[in-house]
Formats: structure tokens, C-alpha cells, sequence
């Protein structure tokens, strides 16, 4: 959005990207949040469900700061959903799971949103459904990274021996932060871990390259 206001383009000649992309990131994060929170309910924890987060309204995971970051600069978070693994049936099996069914929950729409692309019916939507593709395939990617706050993180801890898995935490909570803005700011890395797998999905799902 900074960047639309600051490049000097005309506002109404950018309005039609402007709010496909407004619906793609809202369509993102929200199908994002709401997996994780309908996964950790599915696994016997009612904090998510306590907290009103078992939703597809758009307003119950829009965080003021994360969510404000990502609709002006591009990059933030999502409201984050608050879990307790003790209520879990399956504790390690079931932290898994509701880490990684936000990434999941992202491709399935991917894959939703770019069939009319790829059979050739989605005529004048077909560019706003490419940045829904896009977009989702960037969160569910950003997400999968092992580092940090992020799931691939979580995935990881619950899949080592429990021994390996504190050490990952630990190391994963001193350097995951720095990992994750390394990431970002260095351009191979990013296009290495992120664009390279967005893009080849993104060609498998609708038979394109993406826009960006």
C-alpha cells in the first residue's frame, strides 16, 4: 500500500489491484488463523473456541499492529491463536498438526482459487484470482520457514526426540528472530526458501507464471 500511494500512479488506474489485493491478504490470513484454531478445537482444546477464534470472520484475527504492518508495508502477522497443548489428546501429534494446518489451509486455497485460472473460465477474475494464489502460497511458504515465532518451527520441535527437540526450541528462541530477518533482507535466501517453491507450485496449480 506505501508503495501504491508513493510511486507517483494513478489511484484510480491502481484501485482494481489495490482491492484484489485488500481481499487476497484478508482471504490469507484469515483461512490461516482459522485452520489453526479448528485444528487445536479438533484436538480437545477450547481456548481457541473460548477466545472467539473458531471463525471466518476476518475481524476476529486481525491484529493492530501485525495485520496493520502487512496491509502497509507488506509484511507482519496475523492475530496469533492462543492454544494450550495440555488439553491436546495427542499432545506432540496434535501440536504437529495445528502448527501446520495454517500452511495447509493456505495451499487448499491456492488450489481452490487457481482451478478457473487453469481450465481457462475465470475470464476478467483471473487476474485478481492469481494474487489469491499468490498470496497464499507466499503465507503458507513464509510459514513452513523452521525458524523463529513461525510453524515450520513448531512442526520441527514436534517431530525430534524430545531431547533434540528442547534444544531446538532454545536455539530456535535465541537465533530465530535473527534467522527470519536474515531471511528476509537477503535476497538469495528469500528466493531460495520462499519464491523458488511459491513459483513452482503456483505454475503446477494454474498453468502460469505468477505476477510477481
Amino acid at each position: 500500500m506505501i508503495y501504491v500511494l508513493t510511486s507517483g500512479q494513478d489511484l484510480r488506474t491502481m484501485l482494481p489491484f489495490i482491492l484484489s489485493w485488500l481481499v487476497a491478504i484478508t482471504v490469507a490470513l484469515t483461512v490461516h488463523e482459522f485452520a489453526h484454531a479448528k485444528r487445536a478445537d479438533m484436538a480437545g482444546d477450547a481456548t481457541p473456541r473460548d477466545h472467539g477464534r473458531v471463525s471466518l470472520n476476518p475481524l476476529d484475527h486481525y491484529d493492530p499492529v501485525g495485520t496493520t504492518m502487512i496491509l502497509l508495508f507488506g509484511i507482519g502477522w496475523g492475530k496469533p491463536v492462543p492454544v494450550n497443548p495440555l488439553n491436546f489428546k495427542h499432545p506432540r501429534r496434535d501440536s504437529i498438526a495445528v502448527a501446520a494446518w495454517g500452511a495447509g489451509a493456505n495451499i487448499v486455497t491456492a488450489v481452490i482459487a487457481g482451478l478457473p485460472i487453469r481450465f481457462g473460465i475465470a475470464g476478467d477474475y483471473a487476474g485478481p484470482l492469481m494474487i489469491v494464489v499468490s498470496l497464499n502460497l507466499v503465507l503458507a511458504f513464509f510459514n513452513l520457514l523452521p525458524v523463529g515465532p513461525l510453524d515450520g518451527a513448531a512442526v520441527v520441535m514436534g517431530l525430534l526426540p524430545v531431547q533434540a527437540a528442547r534444544r531446538f526450541a532454545e536455539f530456535s528462541t535465541r537465533w530465530g528472530w535473527i534467522l527470519l530477518m536474515l531471511i528476509i533482507i537477503t535476497p538469495p535466501l528469500r528466493d531460495i526458501l520462499i519464491w523458488l517453491p511459491v513459483r513452482v507450485l503456483g505454475h503446477l496449480i494454474t498453468g502460469q507464471g505468477l505476477p510477481f
